[in-house]
């Protein structure tokens, strides 16, 4: 039996003078949710080369459950209150797994 994960992109718009805060938040909640959250099996986060305060974010859970479990997540909350000012505009995308592939040199 095949595992289909769920997958949740998000497209993301910080304020342009708030966006180091929002960077460094970021990456603390992601870091923490890679370390702790086993149904959490990976979070990519990119910046549009000419608009570097227009964000996107690729997240794959376990499944739905997982990605409800990290909603609660006390690191997860804590990221929203600190940067929930700091957002212009966000937009949750629904998507259906087709093929992930992936190899990490870094």
């Amino acid at each position: 039996m095949k595992l289909t994960p769920f997958v949740r992109v998000a497209d993301i718009e910080v304020d342009p003078e708030q966006r180091e805060a929002f960077v460094s938040a970021v990456t603390e909640e992601m870091d923490e949710s890679i370390r702790v959250e086993p149904g959490v099996l990976a979070l990519y986060a990119v910046a549009e080369k000419g608009s570097p305060s227009r964000l996107h974010f690729f997240e794959i859970y376990a499944n739905e459950a997982a990605y409800d479990a990290h909603l609660e997540s006390l690191h997860f909350r804590k990221y929203r209150a600190t940067t929930e000012p700091m957002i212009r505009s966000r937009a949750l995308v629904e998507t259906v797994p087709i093929q992930l592939s992936s190899k990490t040199p870094w």
